[in-house]
């Protein structure tokens, strides 16, 4: 059980704290509820640019790495469609450093051309080279536009395409930080060997006095999320052809979530998974096969990707593949099979909350969909799944007429339907 204190202060920073005595670490996550969906469909990009320019200076600190690791300490950041993620671990002693580094980017991000025009710069050249110059960095772009329609997870997080990061402006930059980069739209969580009241007072210290407003909130009603099915085909310069179905499903906060995500261990989960079994040792007619989900705020989808073996078809791998998610809607799961399911679901989680990073991401994450008890009770919520909800939510899932179908192809290939 994860011990923790809630707090907030009176700029609407929420906060939690976990006091971990068996680490000499101390880690510090800072979450923002801003991420891809937060943007304007001709600005795309934005969310993750602004990642990178969280480092590049405030008003005390020109460079923000070098005193993490003159504190003996490591940092990183992640931005997905929902939300953007700073975390930092430090020798306990030395967690000032990372609290007065983060209340300074809070309040005060010294922004100026240059400096934007250096980050953008990085992004698309990163966006050239996963994206657009190595096999299959596109997927993401038709897959997503293929399945979802007015909703903004229809474009990538790096961006729908380069010219959208590099039409950036000054002024699109400072009105997304004073917008999103604000203590009201974040949470700040610390884990590791410290004393809790003390470090509720330093957090106090550093973040109290900056300003919030009331950041926009995010509501996407009335509007169709998903296209109609709909299948595309793409060739391009890759080695072999590769297969992607997707499925509409739940979102991250739906009863059904933990279902689904157990549903997609049990196709890819290993070389015991039914689709490895299936489809590359038994009849191995793929070289290699996964299935994962994609857990966003906001409904998602679950996805099955597949490469043939050689001298095999994307036509026979989907049918196959059509037979084994047939099987599962059809059949419940032996006793035995749910159970190596649960217990390797409530290891890998039970193991993952061993790290203080781990502890202090999380909880900012469960704090912001509105529950982060869920770090105490989540293990138990995969426990309570039956073999009859896997079916269910493949019967409600695997669903033809919803699918989205993306055969990536090599430049002389054909399609399957061809």
């Amino acid at each position: 059980m994860i011990q923790y204190t809630r707090h907030t202060l009176s700029n609407g920073l929420r906060i939690l704290i976990h006091q971990d005595k068996s680490t000499p670490m101390a880690a510090l996550s800072v979450q923002y509820n801003v991420g891809a969906r937060n943007e304007k469909p001709e600005l795309t990009g934005l969310a993750h640019l602004f990642e990178h320019l969280m480092f590049s200076g405030s008003k005390n600190v020109p460079d923000f790495d070098t005193p993490i690791q003159l504190a003996g300490g490591d940092n990183n950041a992640y931005t997905n469609s929902d939300l953007t993620n700073f975390h930092a671990v430090v020798p306990a002693q030395n967690l000032d450093t990372l609290l007065w580094l983060e209340a300074d980017r809070m309040a005060d991000l010294r922004l100026n051309k240059r400096k934007l025009d250096n980050q953008k710069k990085v992004v698309i050249e990163e966006f050239k080279e996963t994206c657009l110059n190595q096999p299959y960095g596109d997927v993401w772009h038709h897959l997503a536009a293929l399945a979802y329609k007015d909703h903004p997870y229809r474009w990538p997080v790096i961006g729908e395409i380069p010219e959208h990061v590099e039409a950036v402006e000054m002024e699109d930059a400072k009105q997304f930080y004073h917008q999103y980069y604000q203590p009201a739209n974040a949470v700040l969580a610390v884990a590791g060997n410290i004393e809790p009241e003390e470090v509720l007072e330093k957090i106090r210290y550093w973040f109290d006095d900056i300003a919030s407003v009331n950041p926009p909130v995010f509501h996407f009603e009335g509007k169709e999320i998903f296209q109609k099915a709909a299948r595309k085909v793409v060739h391009a310069d890759v080695p072999v052809p590769a297969l992607y179905i997707a499925f509409p499903m739940g979102s991250r906060m739906d009863k059904s979530y933990y279902a689904a995500d157990l549903l997609s261990d049990l196709l890819a989960d290993g070389r015991s998974s039914r689709l490895y079994q299936s489809l590359v040792k038994q009849d191995p007619i793929c070289s290699n096969i996964d299935a994962y989900i994609t857990g966003t705020l906001d409904e998602g989808l679950f996805i099955v990707e597949a490469k043939p073996s050689e001298g095999k078809t994307l036509a026979e791998i989907e049918s196959a593949i059509w037979t084994i998610l047939e099987e599962i809607k059809a059949t419940l799961l032996s006793d035995d099979e749910l159970q190596k399911l649960q217990n390797k679901t409530e290891h890998g989680l039970l193991f993952s909350e061993s790290n203080p990073m781990n502890k202090a991401v999380n909880l900012c994450f469960f704090e912001s969909i509105g529950d982060p008890e869920l770090i105490n009770t989540e293990v138990d919520q995969y426990l309570q799944v039956s073999a009859a909800e896997i079916s269910q939510i493949a019967r409600e899932i695997f669903d033809p007429t919803k699918s989205f179908v993306l055969e990536y192809l090599t430049k002389d290939a054909v399609a399957v339907f061809d």
